[in-house]
């Protein structure tokens, strides 16, 4: 390798190190190095579940915490807080006073209170007991948010605390916990109470953490203004430090640190009577909601180990360097091995390259580790590794189509570009037997293309017109009766009824053919070739490794039609971007008209296959298998006609995707890499990665009907549903538009044409994506479908017929924008920059569809008419003189 590949190489290592670097930046806030008044104590440990406990009473021994572990925790807390808070009195916690007073830890005891009447009166019986036997209990609470969760109402709450106050020693404060804003629309409550304990967690008021504090500050005041004469006591204060963001919320160990440390200095300052939510992380608490933030309130770990130091900086995820370093190998071998293939690249193709693996690397490990350091909802994971596939599929695509701009930007002059054979060099004229199919096509269209035929300035071919299965007979009767003119030259072969489509056609042309003909050439029934096309390529044959040779496909009567101009330029890009790059490795794709073949080849190979309704492309793997080369001369040799409509539009390109899932199908074991299958390397990439974008688009329309799916969950059942993570979705709008990206770049470097022909071929393009993707799924699914001929010269169709033909994407179109309307209707979760960012994708995802639809309604749009030629202006009589 070069002195600029270690060069690359190590920019790019160190680009990836400071991306990972920046991510997990140190942070730091204001020191807190006091005790804390009191944190919130659950001793459920990994394992344990008091929601299954309380379902299975059975298994309690195994599902709660035992008192050795309870008695291990307070020991722990001792000496870091002041005070524990407990929510009920039932499943051991009972005995939480009492040990806690033997590590000189006071105890908050609270009574849970719901609708469960006679559960109520078990915790109400122990919440009296505990406050009577235990001195370490000054305070309790009787009730956990219950108007806040509309479990009890005001007047039920009321009764149960005046029945506490009546049996509890008089040392003992009573008080509820409540939203701080139900104590503000209940005064009555407040009444009852002795203190009011109120629940300021900004995290779930979706504020963002550079507002949480001054948002916490403000409720304090609020409530403390509103009752001046009752002690106030914040319940519960914290912030997450994993799971999913809420709203602007955005739970990380940073956030968590930052903000306690600034309220704990704040509430230092102030005097403040506060609780921290919580002692140690809780995994049972992900039952609750579904939500994966609930188990991750604890300053300790549920390991039981300090989650962030208290005085110096916060690092986000300590283990970082090993994501950039296995960032950095996943990348390493791929960059080092196109570095040293690619010796004669220029350096802003290494660069540009290099930089692509290196980004889809990170790619891959950031989002196989986000649910490790999020810790995300089971839901949410499920949702991601079941996309994750489709999502490393996209990023292949990528960086195929990056392998794409770099050969052909950078990697200097063309080591197979084919030209012309000037006519003065030929040495021989060997047989060519030229083969013209059609069913049921115009009579003067396959005229036009026999006159351009027979005018070819070869002296030794002859033509064959295979018409198969056309029924009419004023249809196919024209062309016979015109062939017999030139009986010398064509022969015509009406086959009826005749099985095996256009190739079964084609195989009984060869049935026909000269014995003497060593060229079979194929050419479809509406184009008109150039008189030079067989003399300038058929001497490529005269090197016996050729087995075909081909020229790409052009089109004619495109310029006053807009549909037609779009699609032509569509097709251009195949010719311009694509042939071209597959040239450099032996790899076209043999695309049937303006085809030449070695008859010797097809012999050695076998006929066209009849079961595969892209004969001609399969056909030309068969051969290069067998070590036949192919030569691509990207010259314009002959034009026919684009189709009409976008229904044929769409239906040719079915037919296309749909048989190259045939050919995979049938030929895998040859596209094995690092096995003697006939085929070089490049051969199996390029027929494998030419062909991979189609199964993306494929992957794209499942994920589209997944979002759909998923979509509808988050409107219907939003508990079970969480919007999409960020890092996933973006990813999947980066590649539709690097795609977009891709295809301006080569196409304003690689094909002549302007700006609006640029934009007009990507719609055109992207337009097809349902129809590939349906026939991607289709073919994989089934064996055979049939024979779809693409009609030329049709009539055009009205605005009605339009949206008929792209019925199915309009459908999906109107389905992703009634789902992003439906998302952002007015509501708590309005404001979520992730539900809004949802909404986005969601109407980037129906790009697709849109552009099948505008591309449809363009092809009923009227041809502008041919201008008129002005008459030459009549000689004045003195120019005539």
């Amino acid at each position: 390798m070069r002195f600029s590949g270690f060069l690359v190489l190590l920019v790019i290592m160190l680009a990836n190190l400071g991306f990972w670097s920046a991510l997990n930046q140190p942070k730091t806030g204001l020191p807190w190095s006091g005790t804390i008044q009191s944190v919130s104590f659950s001793p459920s440990r990994a394992d344990d579940d008091p929601t299954i406990a309380r379902l299975m009473p059975h298994m309690e021994d195994t599902l709660l915490a035992t008192r050795e572990e309870m008695d291990e925790d307070l020991a722990m807390l001792s000496g870091t807080v002041q005070m524990v808070r407990t929510y009920s009195t039932l499943e051991g916690l009972d005995q939480v006073p009492e040990l806690a007073g033997k590590h000189g830890l006071k105890a908050l005891p609270g009574a849970w209170l719901d609708e469960r009447l006679g559960r109520n009166e078990r915790e109400i019986e122990n919440i009296i007991r505990i406050a009577r036997d235990n001195p370490n209990v000054e305070r309790i609470i009787v009730g956990n948010e219950n108007l806040t969760l509309h479990r009890l109402t005001p007047e039920q709450m009321i009764r149960y605390i005046r029945r506490v106050r009546a049996e509890v020693p008089a040392r003992v404060k009573i008080s509820t916990a409540e939203a701080w804003s139900i104590w503000l629309e209940h005064p009555e409550l407040a009444q009852e109470v002795d203190y009011i304990t109120i629940h300021t967690l900004p995290f779930w008021e979706r504020v963002n953490i550079d507002e949480a504090l001054p948002f916490t500050q403000r409720m304090v005041h609020e409530v403390k203004a509103a009752y001046p004469d009752k002690p106030l006591f914040i319940g519960e204060v914290g912030w997450p430090s994993a799971g999913r963001s809420y709203g602007r919320a955005e739970p990380s160990l940073v956030n968590q640190a930052l903000f306690l440390r600034r309220f704990l200095n704040w509430a230092n300052e102030e005097g403040l009577d506060y609780n921290v939510v919580e002692a140690f992380d809780q995994p049972w608490k992900v039952n609750l909601d579904g939500t994966a933030s609930e188990k991750h309130w604890g300053i300790f770990s549920v390991e039981r180990t300090p989650k962030f130091d208290w005085i110096g900086p916060v690092i986000e995820f300590q283990e970082w360097p090993f994501q950039a370093a296995a960032a950095t190998l996943i990348a390493f071998l791929p960059v080092v091995w196109f570095l040293m293939r690619w010796k004669d690249l220029r350096l802003a193709g290494k660069v540009f390259f290099g930089m692509l693996v290196q980004f889809a690397a990170t790619l891959v490990i950031w989002t196989m580790s986000t649910p490790v350091v999020r810790d995300l909802a089971p839901a949410t994971e499920l949702m991601i590794f079941v996309l994750l596939p489709a999502q490393l599929l996209l990023l292949v695509v990528v960086l195929i189509n990056g392998i794409e701009v770099t050969e052909l930007t950078w990697s200097g002059r063309l080591k197979r570009g084919f030209k012309p054979h000037p006519r003065d060099v030929i040495k021989r004229y060997p047989k060519v037997s030229l083969h013209l199919p059609c069913y049921n096509e115009p009579p003067e269209m396959v005229k036009l293309t026999l006159d351009s035929l027979l005018a070819l300035d070869y002296p030794n071919f002859e033509v064959i017109v295979l018409d198969n299965n056309t029924k009419k007979e004023e249809v196919w009767k024209p062309v016979e009766a015109y062939c017999a003119q030139f009986p010398d030259k064509v022969k015509f072969y009406h086959l009826a009824p005749w099985p095996g489509a256009k190739a079964g056609a084609l195989n009984f042309g060869l049935s026909v053919t000269d014995p003497e003909a060593e060229i079979i050439g194929v050419v479809d029934s509406d184009y008109q070739v150039r008189r030079d096309w067989l003399s300038s390529l058929v001497p490529y044959f005269e090197d016996p490794k050729v087995g075909h040779v081909q020229a790409p496909q052009d089109h004619r009567d495109w310029e006053r039609d807009l549909f037609k101009e779009m699609i032509n330029w569509e097709y251009a890009g195949f010719f311009d971007i694509g042939m071209v790059f597959r040239n450099e490795a032996n790899a076209i794709i043999q695309h049937g008209t303006m085809t030449l073949v070695r008859k010797k080849a097809m012999d050695d190979a076998g006929k066209w296959a009849e079961w595969c309704i892209v004969e001609d492309a399969e056909l030309g793997l068969r051969m290069m298998k067998l070590g036949y080369e192919s030569v691509y001369i990207q010259e314009r040799m002959g034009h026919g006609l684009v189709p009409d409509s976008f229904m044929a539009y769409k239906k040719q390109r079915f037919r296309w995707a749909y048989g190259a899932v045939q050919i995979l199908k049938a030929h895998w074991k040859s596209l094995i890499p690092f096995k003697e299958t006939g085929l070089t390397a490049g051969q199996k990439y390029h027929f494998v990665s030419g062909w991979l974008p189609w199964f993306a688009d494929g992957f794209y329309l499942m994920f589209c009907l997944t979002s759909l799916f998923w979509t509808a969950g988050m409107v219907l059942a939003p508990r079970y549903f969480d919007t999409p993570l960020a890092f996933f979705i973006l990813p999947t709008v980066g590649v539709f538009i690097a795609k977009i990206i891709h295809h301006i770049f080569l196409y304003t470097t690689r094909v002549k044409c302007g700006w609006k022909q640029r934009l007009l071929s990507a719609v055109a393009g992207m337009g097809l994506t349902y129809a590939i993707a349906w026939a991607m799924w289709q073919g994989i699914f089934t064996k055979h479908t049939p024979f779809m001929r693409t009609p030329k010269m049709a009539e055009k169709v009205g605005l009605k017929d339009a949206v008929k033909m792209t019925a199915e994407e309009t459908t999906l179109m109107l389905a992703h924008w009634a789902a992003a309307v439906a998302v952002l209707i007015p509501g708590p979760n309005a404001q979520d920059p992730e539900i809004r960012l949802w909404a986005v994708v969601l109407v980037v995802q129906s790009m697709p569809f849109l552009a099948a639809l505008v591309s449809s309604v363009i092809s009923t749009l009227p041809s502008r008419p041919a201008p008129v030629e002005k008459a030459p202006d009549a000689p004045t009589p003195a120019a005539a003189e």
